[in-house]
């Protein structure tokens, strides 16, 4: 079987689905900043804000999971829009989406070998930078399943450390550890428990955005899981409630023993609580903690975006070399691209961190919501056609509750947190326009894209009629590439 041909193979199992997207949503979010959305916001505010985002995101899971349980493809929501919407527009999400992780990937280079400053203070950052994305090439190369079992344990330590705090704060709270009982008085401390009235809710509302980010992973990854009819719902039934617990059950706890006026963004609030509660080593073991987020980051960025290239490369949307596998199904010029890019990205941080690289990290923020906008628009029109061509909804194998509410509700929000970016930069003093238009930068780039490839190829909106649903013949070819036999599963 030559390179070509091989394709992707089915080897993610339930458990690498359920911490991937577990795992793509806590991250330095939820042990860095946290502290600071409280500070912002008080524990009041910020939990109103991440509980509408949470209630978002839901929809948005849902959304994906009925597409990816019915249609599970590695381009996911690309080839989505590819097939029930435009191509242009699948174009476009496909590009967004793999720019958005390849400059992550960058990001989360810088972070690491900022961390690593704190054990090794005399050592250069980039020689850990390297080192870093060595690793996490390494990973990704080895195969689907060697990414999937990196991720489960960096994911398993982050949900640990999550499950760990939440009871010693718990304890902390009743007085059962570290002293008297504190209650919940420092909710009510001046200004308490909403601090700063609707526009430090709304800044929050955007911040708890991007710490969601990275739940789409599932969509992505349902392309070489073992069994997604199975896998991906029972994910993503589980997946939700534990994002919500985690983050929501943070910021009581972390309201609780923490005044809102002490936390801020210096010093991890996991940190103050642990030192607070008596653990020896808490600042090591947390930047130790943040260190594997950082890894989980980087190693989830380049499995995401080396998928998308190699997914448009096969819908003839990238150049045909990048459809290449090699014998365990890891399409590793992909891969090549997506780490010569980041590097890139990465050197552009060293040498102009001010200027280019500032841009670069501003494309990349807003990437995130496009693609969600685009996954809620994909369901939308999935199941207008789904039922105009006379189909049975009960065919489905999970079908999203509340439609069409749930994706209706979440580009409504998404639109919001999109047009809200640039909402901090005015102020009664004035405008940042430099600070405004960098906001704002990833919005014509995708609509550069889309423009592009439409007026190239001449594209249109699908109509209903012409909207291709037929997964098993679309894929035939596909199946043959991919080497599955879904009769023999691996159990181990």
């Amino acid at each position: 079987m030559s390179e070509q041909n091989n394709g992707l193979k089915r080897s993610l199992k339930a458990r690498h689905l359920n911490m991937i997207a577990l795992g793509g949503s806590i991250g330095t979010g939820i042990f860095l900043a946290m502290g600071d959305t409280i500070h912002q916001a008080g524990p009041g505010g910020a939990l109103a804000a991440y509980g509408l985002i949470g209630i978002m995101v839901y929809f948005l899971i849902t959304s994906l999971g009925e597409m990816a349980t019915y249609m599970p493809i590695s381009g996911s929501f690309s080839t989505y829009a590819n097939k029930f919407i435009d191509p242009a527009l699948g174009f476009a999400l496909g590009w967004n989406y793999w720019y958005n992780w390849a400059i992550t990937i960058a990001a989360e280079m810088v972070a690491g070998s900022l961390i690593m400053k704190y054990w090794f203070p005399n050592v250069k950052g980039v020689f850990w930078s390297i080192l870093f994305l060595i690793i996490i090439v390494g990973l990704n190369i080895l195969s689907s399943k060697a990414y999937g079992e990196s991720e489960y344990w960096f994911a398993g330590i982050k949900v640990v450390t999550v499950i760990i705090f939440l009871i010693i704060g718990v304890l902390m709270i009743l007085g059962i550890m570290g002293g008297k009982q504190i209650g919940f008085h420092n909710y009510f401390i001046a200004g308490g428990p909403f601090n700063g009235g609707f526009k430090s809710l709304f800044a929050i509302f955007l911040i708890a955005g991007f710490s969601f980010q990275g739940t789409e992973l599932i969509g992505v990854a349902a392309g070489e899981s073992e069994n997604p009819e199975k896998t991906i719902p029972k994910a993503i039934r589980s997946i939700f409630w534990r994002i919500l617990i985690f983050y929501l059950g943070t910021i009581i706890v972390l309201g609780a023993i923490i005044p809102f006026t002490a936390a801020g963004v210096k010093t991890s609030p996991f940190t103050m609580v642990f030192e607070k509660a008596g653990i020896a080593g808490a600042a090591s073991l947390m930047n130790a903690i943040i260190l594997t987020s950082v890894l989980s980051a980087g190693n989830s960025g380049m499995y995401a975006s080396s998928r998308m290239l190699y997914s448009m490369a096969k819908e003839d949307m990238a150049p045909k070399i990048f459809k290449k596998t090699n014998n365990r199904g890891v399409p590793v010029n992909a891969l090549i691209a997506t780490t010569i890019v980041a590097s890139l990205c990465f050197l552009t941080g060293i040498y102009a961190e001010s200027t280019v690289y500032v841009w670069l990290v501003a494309a990349s923020g807003l990437a995130g919501f496009i693609a969600w906008v685009g996954i809620a628009v994909c369901h939308y029109r999935f199941r207008k056609a789904f039922v105009h061509q006379n189909k049975d909804l009960k065919s489905l194998k999970y079908k999203a509750i509340l439609y069409p509410f749930g994706p209706i509700l979440a580009i409504v929000m998404c639109i919001i947190i999109i047009l809200g970016q640039g909402y901090s930069c005015i102020t009664a003093s004035g405008i940042d326009w430099k600070g405004l238009i960098s906001s704002y930068i990833g919005i014509p780039l995708f609509l550069a894209l889309y423009i592009g490839y439409k007026r190239k190829h001449n594209t249109k909106v699908i109509p209903l009629d012409d909207v291709d649903l037929n997964f098993s013949e679309d894929t035939k070819g596909n199946s043959e590439e991919m080497d599955i036999n879904l009769n023999t599963q691996e159990f181990n």
